[in-house]
């Protein structure tokens, strides 16, 4: 088990518990993806944790499989699941890096609160293109630290919340990072002070 796995099982239980930080905003992120959403889609959200996002947006979707590294936190997933009935979304131990699926399967993708953590977020960013269908939409919510703490990245490669090691970047570089792998950007906007932008890109046809 690697180390962010064991983070996160670490803190599954009580992370489960906390309040969202800016509830008008989350719910304002799942309005807009409701709005990109067919019934007939299938959907991939990596990085899941206890599920709550990919439970919300269920009834909306055909499939969602729903993948995190930690198994505490899927484990909290499927109970969610388990109590609200929900049946197409499937939950599934495997981080982004490891997880496969053949080119042109998915309709959406969801990478919510994760890009900043990884190290490769260019690379994934070009898995994800690779993974959806033409026209297929890829939806992200990411620390953009370097929004309001710009020198930070003359200075350190990286920050930390909360413990975790966050990737230094503003939106200006996440959205090029988007550009430059195919996707076109459709809707944005930032919660959070702009610490955080919510991105949707579409896959061009």
């Amino acid at each position: 088990m690697n180390m962010t796995a064991m983070f996160w099982n670490k803190v599954a239980k009580g992370y489960s518990k906390k309040p969202i930080a800016d509830e008008a905003a989350y719910q304002k992120k799942l309005q807009v993806t409701r709005e990109y959403f067919r019934q007939d889609m299938e959907v991939l959200e990596f990085g899941c944790g206890t599920g709550s996002t990919a439970i919300a947006h269920a009834p909306y979707v055909k499939s969602i499989l729903a993948i995190d590294v930690s198994s505490k936190m899927l484990e909290i997933a499927q109970g969610k699941a388990e109590t609200k009935n929900i049946e197409n979304v499937t939950f599934k131990r495997s981080g982004i890096d490891t997880f496969s699926m053949p080119n042109k399967t998915l309709d959406a993708v969801l990478g919510l609160s994760i890009l900043h953590l990884l190290d490769n977020k260019e690379e994934v960013i070009v898995k994800v293109h690779k993974m959806l269908k033409p026209g297929g939409i890829f939806i992200t919510n990411t620390v953009c630290i370097g929004n309001f703490m710009k020198f930070l990245k003359f200075i350190l490669p990286v920050g930390k919340i909360f413990g975790l090691i966050v990737k230094v970047f503003d939106s200006k570089e996440l959205e090029n990072s988007l550009t430059e792998a195919g996707f076109k950007i459709d809707f944005q906007m930032q919660s959070n002070e702009g610490a955080v932008e919510f991105i949707i890109a579409t896959k061009a046809e």
